[in-house]
């Protein structure tokens, strides 16, 4: 393997640690330590499997078929299935990168004493700005690496000690220790944070943005795998941590300042500001590939011209619409929206409408016109399907029992 392709790989692997994490994950992982004990982790596990399907497919469809998701989805499903689809998948998006902002804003009020609330429109501006003037290699790699700070909740994780069987039987209990409704609603908060279309979407495009080819079928392959996988621990991590500190001491998760004593126990004071590090960061990163996202699927499907390293001069249509996704999600936190709330009841929207998402995703993967013999196996349908059922199903029993049980 040439050294060029190695350090691509590399690098790809650690934008995905660090961009695994967002503010979905961190919360509802934090939620179900602290409810369920260690009794989630199989979800975390079943999730990562199926991102890493959904995230080499994305790499593999842009790399073989040189077309963006949503231009194919247009040209082979029609203009109306696109825009019914667009429309459903956008309030989705727009509520996640609200909640990205929330994040942001939680993360800021931690560390200057200043409410949430008065963050929302600067952090709006800031990240409108970074989009506004920066470039896709800037959010590939250099913000995305920053997040590697979340591996301080794997320090964490371990330095809680942590009964290593009782975290082992978390990957095989499938039976609800008590509260089905509010177990079953987390897990669905959990796959709908995991498995948030935003994520393949954005990186999908990002490998037509670096104009991959059928040469990078293989590092695509490893950067989905053990980029998703490592990523994967930080949020099993948070998971542990939750447990250790708010699980063994009766403490239920209420609010974010409640979640950023995570790291305190086992990292003193510095473990307040790393949190707060981890949460500010990675819903940065997040907000910017939320929004983008937005831009990116409107544009592709309207055969707009588009790109993150296009001048806006040059592509105004696609940047007026990331424009106006940041200034409306910004207004649920300038509001004073609860945002650890807003979080996870968007995580369980967000599974909800998954199969809408992927069912026509798989179709795509199963066109030998645009993939040759690229197309899917049967595996790969089968785990992406089977997730995305299960936790539509699970979402749509679950959602009305959390909100008739308040």
């Amino acid at each position: 393997m040439k050294p060029s392709r190695l350090f691509e790989i590399t690098l790809g692997i650690i934008t995905s640690v660090g961009g695994y994490l967002d503010v979905g994950a961190i919360a509802t992982a934090a939620e179900a330590g602290a409810s369920f004990r260690f009794a989630l982790l199989w979800v975390i596990a079943l999730g990562t499997v199926c991102v890493i399907f959904l995230v080499e497919m994305s790499g593999r469809f842009a790399a073989v078929s040189k077309h963006t998701i949503r231009a194919a989805m247009r040209e082979r499903l029609g203009a109306n299935f696109f825009v019914w689809t667009y429309v459903v998948e956008s309030i989705v998006h727009i509520l996640a990168l609200a909640s990205q902002i929330g994040g942001i804003c939680l993360a800021l009020q931690l560390v200057t004493g200043i409410p949430f609330h008065r963050w929302a429109m600067p952090v709006a501006l800031v990240v409108w700005l970074v989009l506004w003037w920066g470039t896709f290699k800037l959010i590939e790699r250099w913000i995305a690496l920053l997040g590697l700070i979340t591996i301080s909740f794997a320090v964490g994780a371990v330095r809680s000690h942590p009964p290593l069987a009782a975290v082992a039987r978390g990957f095989i209990q499938w039976a609800p220790p008590h509260d089905p409704a509010s177990y079953w609603f987390t897990a669905v908060s959990i796959l709908g944070a995991l498995v948030s279309p935003y994520l393949f979407y954005f990186y999908s495009s990002g490998a037509i943005e670096d104009r991959w080819d059928e040469t990078h079928i293989t590092s695509n392959r490893v950067i989905a795998t053990v980029g998703m996988g490592f990523g994967s621990i930080m949020a099993m991590s948070i998971l542990i941590c939750a447990a250790m500190v708010f699980h063994a001491h009766g403490v239920g998760v209420a609010e974010y300042e409640q979640i950023a004593l995570l790291l305190t126990p086992t990292l003193g004071q510095w473990g307040f500001y790393l949190f707060a590090a981890s949460l500010g960061i990675a819903c940065f990163g997040a907000c910017l590939e939320s929004a983008l996202t937005v831009a990116y699927e409107l544009a592709q499907g309207l055969g707009w011209n588009w790109g993150e390293s296009v001048a806006p001069a040059k592509a105004s249509r696609f940047a007026s619409t990331y424009t106006i996704a940041i200034a409306v999600a910004a207004i649920p936190a300038a509001l004073g929206v609860d945002p650890l709330a807003l979080t996870i009841f968007t995580m369980a929207l967000t599974a909800v409408v998954l199969p809408a998402v992927l069912i026509p995703f798989l179709t795509l993967m199963n066109d030998e016109d645009l993939l040759g013999t690229h197309v899917n196996g049967r595996l790969s349908n089968g785990v992406v399907l089977a997730v995305s059922v299960l936790a539509s199903v699970l979402a749509l029993v679950t959602i009305p029992l959390e909100l008739f049980g308040g």
